[in-house]
């Protein structure tokens, strides 16, 4: 990881903040802002400009979904990992189709945490052992109803495809440029395009595209 990546936390839970706090600070973390709540999240993200925000879903309103979908509209490279409490379905849900990267329950252990928010600040997508699974049967039923409606789907390009296949490896943008000898905005087009072609949302949601179609091969 190059750098002090510039961390936030978001809790309503003082201790925990303080613990998982220290814990990143001491693997390399700066900490650039805390917040017990909705309103405090909002303020201070926009004041401090974190590159990734651990984000608690059950905080005072707006909660963590709803503050997810806020600032990644206004710093879309922002990176949200969610750390709740909750494992059910409708919480995982809500904060993957608001553009969280991943998601970790908080009985998850320290080191379980502290790698989810290293992975995270590369922009992987990071879950919970049994989550994935979740979310990427929701989003296969997704593109089921999709399908219906466009059994012809869409066409990529074989750059896309190429870019594509990197994304579900975890590959930073960076690192795709370097592989394919392309600069990282043509990566960052080609992105785009594809999630505009997918009529999808976040790199989340494109990872799972790729898995769903057999694009990601784990082994290579």
């Amino acid at each position: 990881m190059e750098g002090r990546k510039r961390v936030m936390l978001v809790d309503d839970h003082p201790m925990w903040i303080d613990a998982l706090s220290e814990d990143l600070t001491e693997v390399g973390f700066e900490i650039v802002a805390v917040a017990k709540n909705g309103t405090e999240c909002l303020q201070r993200a926009r004041a401090t400009k974190p590159e990734v925000v651990v984000m608690d879903l059950q905080i005072p309103d707006p909660d963590g979904a709803s503050c997810t979908e806020i600032l990644l509209g206004e710093f879309p490279d922002l990176h949200v990992l969610v750390m709740s409490a909750s494992g059910e379905r409708d919480d995982v849900l809500r904060a993957m189709k608001a553009g969280a990267k991943g998601y970790l329950v908080k009985s998850a252990s320290k080191a379980e945490l502290i790698e989810g928010v290293q992975r995270t600040a590369v922009g992987d997508a990071v879950f919970t052992p049994g989550l994935a699974g979740l979310v990427l049967g929701e989003f296969r039923r997704m593109v089921n109803v999709a399908r219906a409606h466009n059994e012809e789907g869409p066409v990529l390009t074989t750059r896309e495809i190429d870019v594509l296949r990197r994304v579900a490896k975890g590959l930073a943008y960076r690192e795709i440029a370097e592989e394919l000898f392309v600069s990282h905005r043509t990566v960052q087009n080609h992105v785009q395009n594809v999630l505009r072609k997918l009529q999808l949302h976040n790199r989340v949601e494109l990872t799972l595209y790729a898995i769903d179609q057999g694009l990601h091969d784990p082994n290579e």
